[in-house]
């Protein structure tokens, strides 16, 4: 299959999480970097991608911090209220997508908290996992890897040769991926979209080089990273 280098994708951003090990009064979606909410650069960075066509944000039920854009960059921007698990929310962005978007489209899914997305990433991601089923960024392990027991006890250390770090965003067809996140419904093992894509209907994802700035954002400590990234690189920043 030749890879279409005209593809353009919806991107759905679940932005539902109540945000409990990152703590604070406010949603860490919310917590603001270089005066604005840590949302607002995520979906900044994904609408100046010319091949993003639109974003469908989808927040909790009783989101009251939510600034209301209707468009981002040009971009259509959506809302649905999003459930109580990651993948209930991913489901319901993308029931409300646009009709346009077909069942064998490819759609985006990126965590709300990585800010630091960069535009070639998207790029790579788009021409390489259209190739297939789908795909997501990652990055190779590179630190020592260690298997504890219940009392920290070091088991062994695992060999890191052919292990990666998943990223976002991950891409798929918008009915297949549907179809597994419900089937997946509370199965504890299943942290991303591309885990319940290989379990639940056999597809090997395509890993496409991601970066180590594109972190996401889960203590406080790693919203001081993305702020100097962002701060001193600037919003154009391409790694």
């Amino acid at each position: 299959m030749a890879t279409d280098l005209n593809l353009g994708a919806w991107c759905v951003v679940p932005a539902a999480g109540r945000s409990r090990r990152f703590g604070g009064a406010k949603p860490k979606q919310y917590a603001q970097i270089a005066g604005q909410p840590m949302l607002w650069h995520t979906l900044e960075r994904l609408a100046g991608h010319p091949r993003i066509l639109g974003l469908l944000v989808v927040l909790a039920s009783d989101d009251r911090e939510w600034p209301v854009p209707t468009q981002i960059h040009g971009k259509p921007v959506r809302t649905v209220s999003g459930g109580a698990e990651r993948s209930d929310s991913v489901r319901a962005g993308l029931d409300a997508l646009p009709a346009e978007v077909a069942a064998e489209d490819f759609v985006l899914v990126h965590d709300a908290a990585r800010p630091c997305v960069a535009g070639p990433a998207i790029t790579r991601l788009l021409d390489s996992a259209s190739v297939g089923e789908g795909g997501l960024l990652a990055i190779p392990l590179h630190d020592t890897l260690k298997r504890v027991d219940a009392e920290n006890r070091v088991l062994r250390t695992e060999y890191r040769a052919g292990l990666w770090l998943a990223q976002t965003p991950q891409m798929f067809r918008r009915g297949a991926l549907s179809a597994v996140l419900a089937l997946a419904q509370g199965d504890a093992e299943i942290t991303d979209e591309a885990s319940a894509m290989e379990r639940y209907a056999g597809i090997h994802p395509r890993i496409v080089a991601g970066h180590s700035s594109n972190l996401k954002v889960t203590t406080a400590t790693d919203l001081l990273v993305a702020a100097a990234i962002l701060t001193e690189k600037g919003s154009q920043w391409v790694p």
